[in-house]
């Protein structure tokens, strides 16, 4: 089961504002539409249903079982907590059997009873996405349970292990998913236009995810249809898959800023010497950028940091859509990021930066009634040309980055490397013992240690240490 959650962001400087009292207002317009729509639907659909089903103790005592073990789940997860953004969990297959076995409008009111158990349990979140949850997962299993009693207009018969109502039950499960999925998606999609479809549908390890939570929502509604007593069996191995799952999402989340979704230092460092010390044994080349945005402080100060961090997002999503999947993107601390390009040269790296200075200029995200756009400036360096390691490549790029500030932002900077300083002299030197000078006329010898006097100077006058765009010819190494 996919679910949205979002850590809190207080108001500036100590100042209730009503974006702060109610995030929801700060939304898109887009967004709050949306939201509206689903879970007035959501509302809708449990008045109809309700006012169509009779209640019965059996239906009701299958239905507290089920949330029971719902809630033991949670209880015995809450300890490890719950990542930001996007999480999963496999409380579904406590949902799946109730859209399976009893009347739509208890599918409806599932999610409500789990949902409010994790908001006061586990984390409070901000209401507006709990609220969309809830009707996303309503929604869904309420397809599903319509779907399945239209197909199988008794439920009892799923226990026989029958064929039909096997594949009946599979099917429903798998509108299940792709509804609940899809409703999420667009959500988060509205929220945030620039972020790929690619990044909030299915990947490889959702789809299994989503194929564990069908099998485990259609075992236990069997076990369940057969005695209501194997719930008590079933409930340790879900259990277990629960915490394991949750465990791997906060491993996954320790490596992860939460507030643009990239690498953080951390983890960005540790990938990064490791593409570093490949490219060393292969020989490829490597590039790395250091980039900043420009008067980001003044963002913070005119519009608040809750749209601070929408900025902080809105380039990181540019940053991943318009970069390679083997290329390492991460946030190095407050409005700095740091790419690292493998097999890219100077020339693709310099494409590559400038690339992302135009389309992060031509971003826009929304405050109050304006539409707050950004530029970046950053630093290129060359591995094997501006240094040999992390350390000497953040070092050149980060020196490179200063110079673009100083020019005057919005551009891209690459340091000059100095060519080596030629030999000048009218005569071959001659070999003695300590380090000789150049002079017009031959050495003279003097007594005491043997040396060359009366010679130019070794170095003209030094090149500029910064340049904006690469040289036209290449610069020796």
């Amino acid at each position: 089961m996919a679910a949205t959650s979002h850590t809190s962001v207080k108001p500036r400087d100590g100042v209730s504002t009503l974006a702060g009292r109610w995030p929801l207002l700060g939304q898109r317009r887009p967004l709050l539409f949306y939201l509206s729509g689903i879970v007035s639907l959501h509302l809708a659909s449990i008045v109809m249903f309700a006012m169509s089903t009779e209640v019965r103790w059996p239906e009701l005592l299958m239905f507290g079982a089920l949330m029971g073990c719902g809630a033991v789940c949670i209880e015995a997860t809450r300890r490890l907590g719950m990542p930001a953004g996007v999480s999963r969990d496999l409380l579904s297959a406590w949902w799946l059997p109730v859209a399976l076995l009893l009347p739509p409008v208890y599918s409806l009111f599932a999610p409500i009873v789990l949902q409010v158990l994790l908001q006061w349990r586990v984390r409070a979140t901000v209401l507006y996405r709990r609220v969309c949850s809830t009707a996303a997962i309503g929604l869904a299993a309420c397809s599903a349970s319509v779907l399945f009693h239209g197909l199988v207009p008794d439920s009892s018969v799923l226990s026989r292990g029958s064929g039909p109502p096997i594949l009946a039950a599979i099917g429903a499960a798998a509108l299940f998913a792709v509804l609940n999925t899809a409703l999420i998606a667009i959500a988060a999609h509205t929220a945030n236009p620039d972020i790929s479809w690619r990044e909030v549908l299915w990947d490889r390890e959702s789809v299994l995810l989503d194929v564990v939570e069908l099998c485990l929502g259609v075992t236990v509604a069997v076990g369940c249809g057969l005695n209501l007593a194997l719930l008590v069996l079933a409930l340790p191995p879900v259990v277990l898959l629960q915490r394991s799952l949750l465990h791997a999402q906060l491993q996954a989340a320790a490596r992860t800023d939460s507030k643009t979704g990239l690498l953080n230092a951390a983890a960005w460092q540790r990938e990064a010497d490791t593409e570093i010390v490949r490219a060393r044994r292969t020989g490829e080349t490597l590039a790395l950028l250091i980039i900043d945005i420009d008067h980001f402080k003044r963002v913070n100060d005119t519009h608040g940091h809750l749209v601070g961090d929408q900025v902080l997002a809105g380039v990181a999503a540019t940053l991943r859509s318009q970069l390679r999947d083997y290329d390492v993107v991460g946030r190095f601390g407050g409005e700095e990021f740091v790419v690292l390009l493998p097999r890219a040269d100077i020339h693709e790296a310099r494409r590559v930066a400038e690339r992302l200075r135009s389309r992060i200029g031509r971003m826009a995200v929304p405050a109050d009634d304006a539409m707050i756009t950004v530029t970046i400036s950053a630093g290129v360096a060359l591995m094997s040309v501006h240094g040999d390691d992390l350390i000497e490549l953040l070092a050149a790029a980060d020196l490179a980055l200063y110079r673009a500030k100083e020019l005057g932002r919005d551009r891209i900077c690459i340091p000059v490397v100095q060519p080596a300083a030629p030999v000048l002299a009218e005569d071959p030197p001659l070999l003695v013992e300590d380090a000789p000078l150049l002079t017009e006329d031959p050495p003279l010898l003097i007594e005491g240690s043997p040396r060359l006097v009366d010679g130019p100077p070794f170095f003209t006058e030094d090149p500029p240490l910064f340049i904006e765009d690469p040289p036209p010819d290449p610069q020796p190494l």
